[in-house]
């Protein structure tokens, strides 16, 4: 026996607004999916917009200034005529940028390479487990938290004429201050700066190194290899991914020293230990030539964005090989 037919099992007539939403072209509907993504650009803005102001602007105001006659009166009268190469071309002409360049570069290339080295054999040896590894490593990060400004000063007080590190040396047959002298001068801000940025190799490497394969280790054991052939065949590239961006990250961060040499020395004695953001910041703060000083900056600035773009480039390859 068949049930009978009920009533109002057909679909409810639509109304008037359902029947203009309908009808719309589907480009003009205001879909969830498209206002979850309105809703994501807006949560963007105040990020773009920081960006944009603490950022964007002070980097195209640094541009405009390296072509134009920007001095005190300036922000007097607005007036910075324009001068087009003629501020780089100053610069160049500078007896001390050489040196700056030349110190600039000896800075990053020893700084970068003895950090590589010492964060490597310092992370594979808190990645081996014994009492006190994880209180130890975690000691490591203390240069690397403080204040930049507060750890200069406190070098500086330390490497003075009176300072305790020399006077403890003093039985050693060492006298003045390393940082008063022109010939050791920059080795010591060499070595101050390792001190500095050594932790972040150690962290980058160390969380490296637990990614290695342990059973390659063993197969490579048994098979005849030994510590210095598995490190170099297996250890290094497992972790050459962060490496590469650990030194490329430490290259862009040399090469734009300044608060360690500025505190430290001043770039001196004798410009030793002059580079190009110290150069940078002499013409702009106490020369008052704030167009030259911009110029040094935009090329630290081009040189710096090489290697970023590298860093970039880098960091891309690794997501499509992944």
């Amino acid at each position: 026996m068949s049930r009978p037919a009920t009533r109002g099992t057909g679909p409810a007539p639509l109304s008037d607004d359902r029947k203009e939403a309908e009808t719309r072209p589907r480009k003009w509907r205001f879909t969830t999916e498209r206002r979850e993504r309105w809703g994501y650009l807006l949560f963007l803005v105040p990020a773009f917009a920081y960006i944009v102001l603490f950022f964007g602007y002070p980097l195209a105001k640094n541009v405009w200034m390296g072509f134009v006659d920007f001095r005190t009166a300036t922000f007097v009268t607005g007036e910075a005529p324009w001068v087009g190469l003629a501020n780089y071309a100053a610069v160049l002409a500078t007896p001390v940028l050489p040196i700056a360049t030349v110190n600039t570069l000896v800075i990053t290339l020893a700084t970068v390479a003895i950090q590589v080295v010492l964060g490597l054999l310092i992370a594979s040896f808190f990645n081996q487990r014994f009492v006190g590894s994880r209180f130890y490593s975690s000691a490591m990060l203390l240069p690397w938290l403080l204040p930049l400004v507060t750890t200069a000063a406190v070098w500086k007080w330390l490497l003075r004429e009176d300072g305790p590190l020399i006077v403890a040396l003093a039985p050693l047959g060492v006298s003045g201050s390393p940082l008063a002298n022109p010939d050791t001068a920059l080795a010591v801000l060499i070595g101050v700066n390792i001190w500095l940025g050594l932790p972040f190799f150690v962290i980058i490497l160390g969380a490296a190194l637990q990614s290695v394969p342990v059973d390659q280790l063993e197969a490579a054991s048994l098979d005849g290899a030994g510590r210095f052939g598995r490190f170099w065949h297996i250890v290094i590239p497992s972790i050459r991914p962060q490496l590469t961006v650990a030194i490329t990250l430490s290259i862009i961060y040399t090469l734009k020293v300044l608060e360690l040499p500025l505190i430290l020395t001043g770039g001196g004695p004798a410009n030793a230990t002059q580079t190009l953001g110290t150069v940078a910041y002499n013409l702009s703060f106490q020369q008052f030539e704030f167009g030259q000083g911009a110029a040094v900056g935009n090329i630290l600035m081009l040189v710096t964005l090489v290697f970023a773009i590298v860093y970039v480039y880098l960091g891309a390859r690794k997501e499509e090989t992944e």
